[in-house]
């Protein structure tokens, strides 16, 4: 009797959460780790500014990545410093640039609408058109887009 298995059925989505703190200079936050697909995601939640310059967010991405072992982070909007958004200010391009070259994926999630830059909005599409950052309006939808990276 040869019984051979159903290999078209797709395994079930399984979504498991971890918790832990992590104290990052002042700005206390907790961190949330997610396996959804075989696939590991730390989302931040804290209610401070955590990314102010390209130090700040190298010694954050470090951090979570050392402490969670991942390399996909969803981060709030309200975790970047106002300057991130003012694309003159080159701040933008410096936390990018650090997760392009760590080879770490991002998702900032909040309401992108407040910014009616013809720029910002451009920068944003571009973004997202790519594989490693993502602008998007809730977590769920990061969550989706980093595992299906």
């Amino acid at each position: 009797m040869n019984a051979e298995p159903n290999l078209s059925k797709e395994k079930p989505k399984e979504e498991f959460h971890y918790s832990f703190k992590m104290e990052l200079t002042e700005s206390p936050m907790n961190v949330r780790k997610i396996n959804k697909n075989n696939i590991e995601i730390a989302v931040v939640d804290s209610n401070e500014t955590l990314i102010t310059d390209g130090s700040s967010a190298l010694d954050l991405f470090a951090t979570i990545q050392y402490d969670s072992g991942c390399d996909r982070f969803i981060l709030k909007l309200s975790h970047f410093a106002e300057d991130f958004f003012d694309l003159k200010s080159g701040l933008a391009g410096v936390v990018l640039q650090k997760i392009i070259n760590y080879r770490m994926k991002l998702a900032i999630i909040g309401d992108f609408s407040i910014y009616s830059s013809k720029s910002v909005n451009d920068f944003i599409y571009e973004m997202n058109s790519g594989k490693d950052v993502f602008f998007l309006n809730s977590e769920e939808e990061g969550i989706d887009r980093l595992t299906n990276i």
